[in-house]
């Protein structure tokens, strides 16, 4: 029996109509459709994908042991986690080795941040894999906002908000644009560190970029935490155009 494929597919930002066309046809004429969430709770990703998942179609949920309860510094999160994407794997092994061709959804794209990068480095030496790029949640985020990010030879920053203050301080004073991904309950010494920098005037925030319930507004008029699916753009641009 020949082995399955390994389909890693990006499903963009939120709205169903920037996943991609062959993003599309892999969730479609897949046997099994993978996709990671939170116990009693949806998957983002699935939601995204639902109109191209066919009625019989297996699905695996890969359910994270936590996501904020426990802390990245807490030496028993790595531990679990290391064993939760083990898991995962082997799951999606046996799929493939029964001649399965299986498709693991991730929102935006697959190598930004994405869960989906514990499995691919887990199987694809093994397996035979295919990973789809998607619009990540910062293109979603500005082309919402229409903020342009980069002219010319601007630098570009991509920034987790789990970085401590000052390092995030420094980061923003050298680079022309920045986006801020991770905010949550980071949302303070975020702010904390734009200001810092000197750019709270330029920070724009962006709230379920392409999704329902979207919000884009100045930073400086935001307050409190703030839910998974939110960032911060600090537009470059300030040179001759």
């Amino acid at each position: 029996m020949m082995a399955g494929t390994l389909s890693i597919v990006g499903v963009g930002p939120g709205d169903p109509e920037l996943i991609t066309l062959r993003a599309a046809r892999l969730i479609g004429s897949a046997s099994v459709v993978a996709y990671f969430c939170r116990e009693k709770h949806p998957s983002q990703a699935r939601t995204i994908a639902q109109a191209h998942i066919g009625p019989d179609t297996e699905e695996l949920r890969l359910v994270y042991p936590f996501t904020t309860e426990v802390s990245v510094g807490d030496p028993a999160y790595h531990q679990n986690m290391t064993a939760f994407y083990d898991q995962s794997a082997q799951r999606l092994a046996a799929a493939l080795a029964s001649g399965r061709n299986v498709t693991l959804l991730c929102e935006g794209d697959p190598f930004l941040y994405g869960s989906a990068m514990y499995v691919f480095d887990r199987l694809h030496k093994q397996w035979n894999t295919q990973v789809v790029p998607g619009i990540m949640a910062m293109n979603g985020c500005w082309s919402q906002a229409q903020a342009p990010m980069t002219h010319g030879d601007d630098v570009l920053c991509v920034l987790p908000a789990t970085l401590p203050e000052a390092k995030l301080a420094s980061w923003l004073e050298r680079a022309d644009a920045a986006v801020i991904m991770k905010i949550g309950r980071n949302m303070p010494h975020v702010r904390q560190a734009i200001s810092q920098s000197g750019r709270m005037d330029d920070a724009l925030y962006v709230e379920r970029g392409t999704q329902g319930g979207q919000v884009i507004t100045p930073l400086a008029e935001r307050e409190g935490a703030a839910p998974y699916f939110s960032l911060v753009l600090l537009p470059g641009r300030k040179r001759v155009r």
